[in-house]
Protein backbone atom coordinates (compact mmCIF):
# COMPACT_ATOMS: atom_id res chain seq x y z
CA UNK A 1 0.00 0.00 0.00
CA UNK A 2 1.23 3.50 -1.13
CA UNK A 3 -1.37 5.44 0.88
CA UNK A 4 0.29 8.51 2.82
CA UNK A 5 -1.34 9.94 6.01
CA UNK A 6 -3.85 12.71 5.51
CA UNK A 7 -2.35 15.68 4.10
CA UNK A 8 -3.02 17.89 1.42
CA UNK A 9 -2.58 16.86 -2.21
CA UNK A 10 0.55 18.64 -2.73
CA UNK A 11 2.06 17.06 -0.26
CA UNK A 12 0.94 13.66 -1.26
CA UNK A 13 2.40 14.50 -4.73
CA UNK A 14 5.96 15.54 -3.04
CA UNK A 15 5.74 12.32 -1.01
CA UNK A 16 5.17 10.36 -3.66
CA UNK A 17 7.59 11.75 -5.86
CA UNK A 18 10.41 9.28 -5.30
CA UNK A 19 8.37 6.30 -5.95
CA UNK A 20 7.42 7.71 -9.29
CA UNK A 21 10.93 8.54 -10.15
CA UNK A 22 11.78 4.70 -9.32
CA UNK A 23 9.53 3.80 -11.70
CA UNK A 24 10.40 6.30 -14.61
CA UNK A 25 12.64 4.18 -16.34
CA UNK A 26 9.91 1.05 -16.36
CA UNK A 27 7.40 3.47 -17.80
CA UNK A 28 9.60 4.92 -20.10
CA UNK A 29 10.28 1.26 -21.58
CA UNK A 30 6.71 0.10 -21.66
CA UNK A 31 5.11 3.15 -22.93
CA UNK A 32 2.57 2.86 -19.59
CA UNK A 33 2.30 4.56 -15.98
CA UNK A 34 3.15 1.28 -14.32
CA UNK A 35 1.15 -0.57 -11.69
CA UNK A 36 2.46 1.10 -8.64
CA UNK A 37 2.38 4.69 -9.50
CA UNK A 38 -1.45 4.30 -11.02
CA UNK A 39 -1.94 2.29 -7.33
CA UNK A 40 -0.48 4.89 -5.58
CA UNK A 41 -2.26 8.23 -7.44
CA UNK A 42 -5.10 6.62 -6.95
CA UNK A 43 -4.95 5.49 -3.13
CA UNK A 44 -3.81 9.13 -2.29
CA UNK A 45 -6.86 10.77 -4.24
CA UNK A 46 -4.93 12.75 -7.00
CA UNK A 47 -6.67 12.03 -9.88
CA UNK A 48 -9.72 13.48 -7.79
CA UNK A 49 -8.36 16.86 -7.27
CA UNK A 50 -10.74 18.54 -9.97
CA UNK A 51 -13.74 16.23 -9.20
CA UNK A 52 -16.95 17.88 -6.89
CA UNK A 53 -17.20 17.13 -4.05
CA UNK A 54 -20.37 15.84 -4.46
CA UNK A 55 -18.75 12.90 -5.70
CA UNK A 56 -15.78 12.58 -3.37
CA UNK A 57 -13.65 15.12 -5.20
CA UNK A 58 -11.33 17.49 -3.81
CA UNK A 59 -12.87 20.54 -5.68
CA UNK A 60 -9.00 22.29 -5.38
CA UNK A 61 -8.11 25.82 -6.63
CA UNK A 62 -6.61 25.81 -9.40
CA UNK A 63 -3.35 26.60 -7.81
CA UNK A 64 -3.56 23.42 -5.62
CA UNK A 65 -4.06 21.51 -9.23
CA UNK A 66 -0.55 23.34 -10.74
CA UNK A 67 1.65 22.41 -7.30
CA UNK A 68 0.96 18.92 -7.17
CA UNK A 69 1.53 18.54 -10.93
CA UNK A 70 4.66 20.73 -10.99
CA UNK A 71 6.02 17.85 -7.88
CA UNK A 72 4.91 15.27 -10.11
CA UNK A 73 6.86 16.54 -13.20
CA UNK A 74 10.46 17.02 -11.10
CA UNK A 75 9.57 12.74 -10.44
CA UNK A 76 8.45 12.01 -14.13
CA UNK A 77 6.97 13.37 -16.90
CA UNK A 78 4.62 11.47 -18.47
CA UNK A 79 2.99 10.80 -15.08
CA UNK A 80 2.48 13.79 -14.50
CA UNK A 81 0.44 14.46 -18.40
CA UNK A 82 -1.64 11.99 -17.33
CA UNK A 83 -2.83 13.14 -13.52
CA UNK A 84 -2.99 16.03 -15.43
CA UNK A 85 -5.27 15.09 -18.40
CA UNK A 86 -7.43 13.27 -16.58
CA UNK A 87 -8.09 15.30 -13.82
CA UNK A 88 -9.18 17.84 -15.81
CA UNK A 89 -11.62 15.39 -17.72
CA UNK A 90 -13.23 14.73 -14.13
CA UNK A 91 -14.29 18.18 -14.36
CA UNK A 92 -17.37 17.04 -16.86
CA UNK A 93 -18.69 15.89 -13.64
CA UNK A 94 -19.62 19.11 -12.65
CA UNK A 95 -21.98 18.96 -16.60
CA UNK A 96 -23.47 15.65 -16.21
CA UNK A 97 -26.56 14.11 -15.26
CA UNK A 98 -26.12 13.75 -10.97
CA UNK A 99 -26.73 9.45 -10.90
CA UNK A 100 -24.55 9.67 -14.11
CA UNK A 101 -22.21 11.57 -12.51
CA UNK A 102 -22.41 9.43 -9.48
CA UNK A 103 -22.22 6.00 -11.36
CA UNK A 104 -18.86 7.12 -13.20
CA UNK A 105 -16.94 8.98 -10.43
CA UNK A 106 -17.80 7.75 -7.23
CA UNK A 107 -15.61 4.81 -7.05
CA UNK A 108 -12.03 5.49 -5.59
CA UNK A 109 -10.42 4.12 -8.92
CA UNK A 110 -12.58 5.97 -11.39
CA UNK A 111 -10.57 7.53 -14.49
CA UNK A 112 -11.44 9.03 -17.24
CA UNK A 113 -9.32 9.72 -20.19
CA UNK A 114 -10.35 10.90 -23.88
CA UNK A 115 -8.77 11.95 -27.21
CA UNK A 116 -9.17 14.79 -30.09
CA UNK A 117 -12.37 16.22 -31.26
CA UNK A 118 -14.01 14.15 -33.87
CA UNK A 119 -16.76 12.38 -35.26
CA UNK A 120 -20.89 12.94 -35.03
CA UNK A 121 -23.25 10.69 -33.32
CA UNK A 122 -26.76 9.72 -34.67
CA UNK A 123 -29.72 10.63 -32.69
CA UNK A 124 -32.23 7.47 -31.51
CA UNK A 125 -34.22 6.96 -28.99
CA UNK A 126 -32.66 7.18 -25.29
CA UNK A 127 -29.97 8.73 -26.56
CA UNK A 128 -27.25 8.46 -29.66
CA UNK A 129 -25.35 5.39 -31.43
CA UNK A 130 -21.85 6.21 -32.73
CA UNK A 131 -18.95 3.89 -34.58
CA UNK A 132 -15.45 6.54 -34.66
CA UNK A 133 -12.18 5.96 -33.97
CA UNK A 134 -10.29 8.73 -31.92
CA UNK A 135 -6.96 9.78 -31.33
CA UNK A 136 -4.62 11.25 -28.90
CA UNK A 137 -5.97 9.89 -25.45
CA UNK A 138 -3.20 10.21 -22.95
CA UNK A 139 -3.54 8.85 -19.89
CA UNK A 140 -6.23 6.07 -21.71
CA UNK A 141 -4.23 2.84 -20.05
CA UNK A 142 -5.12 3.70 -16.54
CA UNK A 143 -8.99 4.71 -17.24
CA UNK A 144 -11.80 2.89 -16.81
CA UNK A 145 -14.49 5.12 -18.45
CA UNK A 146 -13.68 6.86 -22.13
CA UNK A 147 -14.98 10.38 -23.55
CA UNK A 148 -15.36 11.80 -26.64
CA UNK A 149 -16.56 15.16 -28.02
CA UNK A 150 -18.57 14.65 -31.47
CA UNK A 151 -21.13 16.46 -32.97
CA UNK A 152 -24.74 15.36 -33.24
CA UNK A 153 -26.83 14.27 -35.97
CA UNK A 154 -30.91 14.68 -35.70
CA UNK A 155 -32.57 11.79 -36.60
CA UNK A 156 -33.55 13.42 -39.99
CA UNK A 157 -29.99 13.50 -40.78
CA UNK A 158 -29.31 17.35 -39.85
CA UNK A 159 -26.84 18.47 -37.82
CA UNK A 160 -27.86 20.14 -34.76
CA UNK A 161 -26.71 23.65 -34.38
CA UNK A 162 -26.05 25.99 -31.18
CA UNK A 163 -27.69 29.86 -31.35
CA UNK A 164 -24.66 31.26 -32.81
CA UNK A 165 -24.37 29.02 -35.94
CA UNK A 166 -21.86 26.59 -35.27
CA UNK A 167 -22.71 22.87 -34.47
CA UNK A 168 -23.39 22.08 -31.17
CA UNK A 169 -20.12 19.12 -29.34
CA UNK A 170 -21.28 17.12 -27.26
CA UNK A 171 -18.98 14.99 -24.46
CA UNK A 172 -19.95 11.28 -24.29
CA UNK A 173 -18.61 9.27 -21.88
CA UNK A 174 -18.64 4.89 -21.61
CA UNK A 175 -16.99 2.21 -20.54
CA UNK A 176 -13.36 1.76 -21.11
CA UNK A 177 -14.33 -1.68 -21.76
CA UNK A 178 -16.88 -1.29 -24.77
CA UNK A 179 -14.05 0.52 -26.85
CA UNK A 180 -11.15 -1.37 -28.09
CA UNK A 181 -7.79 0.49 -27.59
CA UNK A 182 -5.25 0.75 -30.70
CA UNK A 183 -0.95 0.73 -29.45
CA UNK A 184 0.33 3.60 -31.74
CA UNK A 185 2.41 5.63 -29.23
CA UNK A 186 5.67 5.44 -30.37
CA UNK A 187 7.55 8.44 -29.72
CA UNK A 188 10.37 10.43 -28.85
CA UNK A 189 9.12 12.42 -25.48
CA UNK A 190 6.62 11.75 -23.79
CA UNK A 191 6.77 8.43 -24.05
CA UNK A 192 5.22 6.86 -21.05
CA UNK A 193 1.47 8.53 -21.35
CA UNK A 194 0.39 5.77 -23.42
CA UNK A 195 -1.53 8.58 -25.30
CA UNK A 196 -2.78 5.53 -27.65
CA UNK A 197 -6.12 5.72 -30.00
CA UNK A 198 -9.35 3.94 -29.33
CA UNK A 199 -12.12 3.05 -31.24
CA UNK A 200 -15.66 1.84 -31.00
CA UNK A 201 -18.25 -0.20 -33.11
CA UNK A 202 -22.22 0.72 -33.30
CA UNK A 203 -22.04 2.10 -29.03
CA UNK A 204 -25.43 2.61 -27.71
CA UNK A 205 -24.76 5.92 -25.56
CA UNK A 206 -27.79 7.31 -23.05
CA UNK A 207 -28.57 10.69 -23.00
CA UNK A 208 -27.60 10.88 -19.26
CA UNK A 209 -23.80 9.83 -20.12
CA UNK A 210 -23.90 12.84 -22.46
CA UNK A 211 -23.11 16.34 -21.40
CA UNK A 212 -22.45 19.82 -22.74
CA UNK A 213 -18.74 20.82 -21.47
CA UNK A 214 -17.94 23.99 -20.94
CA UNK A 215 -21.32 25.45 -21.27
CA UNK A 216 -21.51 27.76 -18.89
CA UNK A 217 -25.76 27.01 -18.49
CA UNK A 218 -25.40 23.15 -18.79
CA UNK A 219 -22.87 23.29 -15.88
CA UNK A 220 -24.76 21.18 -12.51
CA UNK A 221 -22.23 22.53 -9.63
CA UNK A 222 -22.01 25.93 -8.31
CA UNK A 223 -18.67 25.55 -7.24
CA UNK A 224 -16.42 28.34 -8.57
CA UNK A 225 -13.87 25.51 -10.23
CA UNK A 226 -16.31 25.09 -12.59
CA UNK A 227 -16.45 28.79 -13.87
CA UNK A 228 -13.29 28.05 -15.25
CA UNK A 229 -13.21 25.79 -18.50
CA UNK A 230 -11.43 22.47 -19.02
CA UNK A 231 -9.34 24.11 -21.82
CA UNK A 232 -8.35 26.78 -19.62
CA UNK A 233 -7.66 24.19 -16.93
CA UNK A 234 -5.42 21.93 -19.37
CA UNK A 235 -3.38 25.06 -20.02
CA UNK A 236 -2.77 25.51 -16.68
CA UNK A 237 -2.05 21.93 -15.95
CA UNK A 238 0.74 21.49 -18.44
CA UNK A 239 1.91 24.82 -17.97
CA UNK A 240 2.78 23.02 -14.71
CA UNK A 241 4.23 20.14 -15.59
CA UNK A 242 6.86 22.41 -17.73
CA UNK A 243 7.60 23.87 -14.66
CA UNK A 244 8.20 20.75 -12.79
CA UNK A 245 10.09 19.38 -15.64
CA UNK A 246 12.33 22.48 -16.29
CA UNK A 247 12.89 22.83 -12.24
CA UNK A 248 14.21 18.76 -12.57
CA UNK A 249 16.90 19.62 -15.46
CA UNK A 250 18.07 22.95 -14.18
CA UNK A 251 18.72 21.34 -10.66
CA UNK A 252 20.45 18.85 -12.25
CA UNK A 253 22.59 20.92 -14.40
CA UNK A 254 23.88 22.64 -11.43
CA UNK A 255 24.41 19.47 -9.15
CA UNK A 256 26.68 18.30 -12.17
CA UNK A 257 28.51 21.72 -12.28
CA UNK A 258 29.50 21.65 -8.74
CA UNK A 259 31.41 18.65 -9.05
CA UNK A 260 32.31 18.73 -12.71
CA UNK A 261 36.07 19.28 -13.87
CA UNK A 262 36.77 19.61 -17.71
CA UNK A 263 40.84 18.41 -18.85
CA UNK A 264 42.99 21.52 -18.91
CA UNK A 265 39.57 23.95 -17.76
CA UNK A 266 38.02 25.77 -14.69
CA UNK A 267 35.95 23.68 -12.73
CA UNK A 268 32.67 24.24 -14.17
CA UNK A 269 31.90 25.96 -10.68
CA UNK A 270 34.67 28.14 -10.94
CA UNK A 271 33.62 29.16 -15.03
CA UNK A 272 32.36 32.68 -15.04
CA UNK A 273 30.07 31.66 -18.21
CA UNK A 274 28.61 28.47 -16.52
CA UNK A 275 28.01 31.16 -13.21
CA UNK A 276 26.08 33.90 -15.47
CA UNK A 277 24.59 31.26 -17.11
CA UNK A 278 22.75 29.48 -14.02
CA UNK A 279 22.08 32.41 -12.62
CA UNK A 280 20.02 33.96 -15.52
CA UNK A 281 18.39 30.66 -16.78
CA UNK A 282 17.16 30.61 -12.76
CA UNK A 283 15.48 34.16 -13.32
CA UNK A 284 13.68 32.90 -16.04
CA UNK A 285 12.35 30.02 -14.40
CA UNK A 286 11.37 31.92 -11.45
CA UNK A 287 10.05 34.58 -13.28
CA UNK A 288 7.75 31.99 -15.45
CA UNK A 289 6.21 30.43 -12.17
CA UNK A 290 5.47 33.89 -10.80
CA UNK A 291 3.56 34.60 -13.49
CA UNK A 292 1.83 31.70 -14.42
CA UNK A 293 0.67 31.23 -10.44
CA UNK A 294 0.32 35.32 -9.75
CA UNK A 295 -1.96 35.38 -13.08
CA UNK A 296 -4.14 32.21 -12.09
CA UNK A 297 -4.53 33.63 -8.60
CA UNK A 298 -5.34 36.93 -9.38
CA UNK A 299 -8.56 35.73 -11.46
CA UNK A 300 -9.60 32.98 -8.94
CA UNK A 301 -9.82 36.22 -7.04
CA UNK A 302 -11.55 38.14 -9.33
CA UNK A 303 -14.20 35.20 -9.65
CA UNK A 304 -14.32 34.36 -6.28
CA UNK A 305 -15.56 37.96 -6.24
CA UNK A 306 -17.69 38.34 -9.33
CA UNK A 307 -18.92 34.50 -9.94
CA UNK A 308 -17.96 35.11 -13.87
CA UNK A 309 -15.14 33.88 -15.61
CA UNK A 310 -14.83 36.83 -18.32
CA UNK A 311 -12.85 36.52 -21.74
CA UNK A 312 -10.39 38.88 -20.74
CA UNK A 313 -9.50 36.23 -18.05
CA UNK A 314 -9.58 33.83 -20.44
CA UNK A 315 -6.71 35.07 -22.16
CA UNK A 316 -5.00 36.16 -19.42
CA UNK A 317 -4.46 32.33 -18.46
CA UNK A 318 -3.88 31.56 -22.14
CA UNK A 319 -1.46 34.20 -22.40
CA UNK A 320 0.32 33.18 -19.25
CA UNK A 321 -0.02 29.24 -20.11
CA UNK A 322 1.49 29.30 -23.42
CA UNK A 323 4.59 31.94 -22.28
CA UNK A 324 5.58 29.89 -19.62
CA UNK A 325 5.56 26.22 -21.63
CA UNK A 326 7.87 28.50 -23.58
CA UNK A 327 9.91 30.07 -21.14
CA UNK A 328 10.21 26.36 -19.51
CA UNK A 329 11.76 24.90 -22.83
CA UNK A 330 14.15 27.45 -22.87
CA UNK A 331 15.55 26.41 -19.62
CA UNK A 332 15.52 22.75 -20.14
CA UNK A 333 17.27 24.10 -23.18
CA UNK A 334 20.18 26.20 -21.54
CA UNK A 335 20.15 23.10 -18.93
CA UNK A 336 21.18 20.47 -21.97
CA UNK A 337 23.32 23.01 -23.49
CA UNK A 338 24.97 23.54 -19.89
CA UNK A 339 25.53 19.43 -19.31
CA UNK A 340 27.68 19.00 -22.64
CA UNK A 341 27.87 15.45 -23.67
CA UNK A 342 26.77 14.27 -20.30
CA UNK A 343 23.63 15.39 -20.85
CA UNK A 344 23.47 12.44 -23.96
CA UNK A 345 23.86 9.53 -21.80
CA UNK A 346 20.20 8.06 -21.06
CA UNK A 347 21.87 7.14 -17.34
CA UNK A 348 21.81 11.11 -16.54
CA UNK A 349 18.55 13.04 -15.85
CA UNK A 350 18.81 15.41 -19.06
CA UNK A 351 18.27 13.35 -22.26
CA UNK A 352 14.83 12.23 -20.95
CA UNK A 353 13.70 15.68 -19.75
CA UNK A 354 14.52 17.18 -23.09
CA UNK A 355 12.93 15.08 -25.26
CA UNK A 356 9.59 15.17 -22.92
CA UNK A 357 9.87 18.55 -22.69
CA UNK A 358 10.07 19.05 -26.50
CA UNK A 359 7.17 16.80 -26.81
CA UNK A 360 4.87 18.98 -24.74
CA UNK A 361 6.29 21.81 -26.90
CA UNK A 362 4.33 20.21 -30.10
CA UNK A 363 1.22 20.40 -28.22
CA UNK A 364 -1.96 22.18 -28.65
CA UNK A 365 -1.02 24.15 -25.17
CA UNK A 366 2.29 25.71 -26.53
CA UNK A 367 0.71 27.10 -29.75
CA UNK A 368 2.17 30.46 -31.20
CA UNK A 369 -1.38 31.06 -32.75
CA UNK A 370 -2.28 31.92 -28.90
CA UNK A 371 -0.37 34.88 -28.54
CA UNK A 372 -1.84 35.97 -31.95
CA UNK A 373 -5.34 35.51 -29.99
CA UNK A 374 -4.19 37.86 -27.13
CA UNK A 375 -2.31 40.04 -29.93
CA UNK A 376 -5.79 40.81 -31.22
CA UNK A 377 -7.70 41.23 -28.11
CA UNK A 378 -4.93 43.83 -27.00
CA UNK A 379 -5.26 45.73 -30.44
CA UNK A 380 -8.85 45.95 -30.66
CA UNK A 381 -8.59 47.96 -27.42
CA UNK A 382 -10.24 44.87 -25.36
CA UNK A 383 -6.73 44.23 -23.22
CA UNK A 384 -5.69 41.39 -21.95
CA UNK A 385 -5.35 41.48 -18.19
CA UNK A 386 -1.75 41.99 -17.27
CA UNK A 387 -1.77 40.34 -14.62
CA UNK A 388 -0.39 41.26 -10.72
CA UNK A 389 1.05 44.62 -10.31
CA UNK A 390 2.33 43.93 -6.65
Amino acid sequence: MNKLPDVGLVERARALAPLIASEADEIERSRRLTQPVVSALIENGLYRALMPQSVGGAESQPEVFMQMLEEIAKADASTAWCLGQCNVCGMTAAYLDADAAREIFSAPDSVLAWGAIAHAVQVVPGGYRITARWDFASGSRQANWLGAHVQVLEADGTRRMKPNGVPEIRTIVFPAADATMHDVWDVIGLSGTGTDSYSVDNLFIPEKFSALRDDVAALREKGLLYRFTTYTMFGLGFAAVSLGVARATLDAATDLARGKTSVGQKAMRENNAVQGLIGRTEGNWRAARAYIYGTAAEVWADVSRTGNLTEEHRLALRLASTWTIHQAISVVDAAYHMAGATAVFRSNPFERRFRDMHAIAQQIQARDTHYEDAGRAILSGSPVARGPTT
